[in-house]
């Protein structure tokens, strides 16, 4: 496998753009438009909190068809909780999208993201997309990743190749988010494009598998939303052998796809919201997966935990209190603790971190590792998380003023 430039338009017969139509203030663009040129399977996943959004009621409903032509996202409005108005526009920007683009109605799917409760403005984005359409381009792809972003202080893209034969298959992906992230999903976006010859179905399989150890192992805050989806579209350009379940060019398809979905998914925890430092949680040792994952994502939630580590501090208490609440089996006794190669903690005492200048030095970093080695079995789990400064609460107290 190989790391290739291009975004969502690194699959072949994949175009994009990117433009501002005057949805959020400032000239930065807005609204996104793909498009396959050739009609492609489609797998998605989708938020599971109660409260969706239209543009998610709606794709939940096309994903079924299990074919994909083109995409139209907006940022700065997130067409949730507008009841029936808010259905209609939706479905009215699929609409305009396929008559513009000459593509079926059932195969346009639509994604929204900003603030909830205020209606699209549509006159806006029907001409926005217009707009997107006459500069759809193989080198537009970051303008389209821009075009998706909230408070994301930079377009997050991956893409890869991955040899099959004679050929290759290409991957690509844009997503946004910042904030509101936490596993099933976050508040984020994620389109990815892929030119292998695969059906819809195992599209899915390799989808879910990928989403399980990427996107649902992020947290920022806590916080799910209403909005949340990733859609994965492949129109088999790529002249490759047709891929079949359980094949050898199944296994590489979906490790370039998971390497793909967790290069996005990093970039989401590495941009939260007024975050400065990246965290790897890494629990080994449990009684279960299961486990492995309450505990892990006890200590990645904690306030604590996150705001000892924006504050460069080797408070290890704060780590085994949110051990001891997250409903795993633990001994303290037991515990071990690393930050990077360093331990602070042995069988559930201290060992005297605060005046090793090497862990000072490493919270000094912009990524660092911890691992919690808990000592009672093989289950294990590793999440990525951020820690919290004061610029999370500026950020989202003046969201929307």
């Amino acid at each position: 496998m190989r790391e290739i430039e291009g975004g969502i338009t690194a699959a072949r017969g994949v175009q994009a753009a990117g433009v501002w139509c005057g949805i959020k203030k400032g000239e930065g663009p807005d609204l996104a438009l793909i498009l396959s040129e050739k009609e492609a399977a489609v797998a998605g996943v989708f938020t599971r909190n109660q409260v969706k959004a239209a543009p998610v009621l709606l794709c939940q409903e096309k994903i079924g068809g299990g074919k994909f032509s083109a995409l139209v996202a907006n940022s700065g409005n997130a067409n949730a909780c507008n009841g029936r108005r808010g259905m209609e526009d939706a479905v009215r920007m699929a609409r305009t999208a396929a008559e513009v683009l000459g593509r079926p109605e059932e195969q346009v799917f639509v994604a929204s993201t900003g603030v909830i409760g205020e209606p699209l403005p549509m006159e806006k984005i029907c001409r926005g997309i217009s707009m997107a359409a006459g500069c759809l381009g193989r080198d537009q792809g970051q303008q389209a990743a821009r075009a998706i972003m909230t408070t994301d202080t930079f377009p997050k893209e991956a893409a890869l190749s991955i040899p099959m034969g004679k050929g290759a298959v290409n991957l690509g992906g844009m997503a946004k988010g910042a904030g509101m992230i936490h596993p099933r999903m976050a508040t984020m976006l994620a389109f990815i494009s892929s030119d292998a010859d695969i059906s819809a179905g195992l599209l899915a399989r390799c989808l879910k598998e990928a989403v399980r150890q990427s996107f649902n192992r992020i947290t920022v805050d806590g916080d799910t939303s209403t909005n949340d989806m990733v859609l994965l579209f492949s129109n088999g350009l790529s002249g490759c052998p047709h891929i079949r379940a359980g094949s050898r060019e199944h296994r590489a398809f979906q490790e370039g796809l998971n390497w793909v979905t967790a290069r996005l998914a990093r970039m989401i925890v590495q941009d939260g919201e007024g975050a400065t430092k990246l965290i790897t949680v890494k629990v080994v040792g449990a009684r279960s997966d299961g486990e492995a994952e309450k505990a892990a994502f006890a200590v990645a939630n904690s306030l604590l935990v996150k705001t000892a580590f924006f504050g460069q501090d080797c408070n290890w208490g704060r780590i085994v209190c949110a051990l001891g609440r997250s409903g795993a089996s633990m001994n303290l006794e037991e515990l071990d603790l690393f930050l990077g190669p360093i331990q602070v903690v042995r069988k559930g005492v201290g060992l005297g971190a605060d005046r090793n200048p090497s862990v000072r030095e490493l919270l000094r970093r912009k990524e660092i590792p911890l691992t919690i080695h808990l000592n009672r079995g093989r289950g294990q789990c590793e999440v990525w998380t951020c820690d919290l400064s004061y610029e999370y609460v500026r950020i989202n107290a003046a969201y929307r003023t």
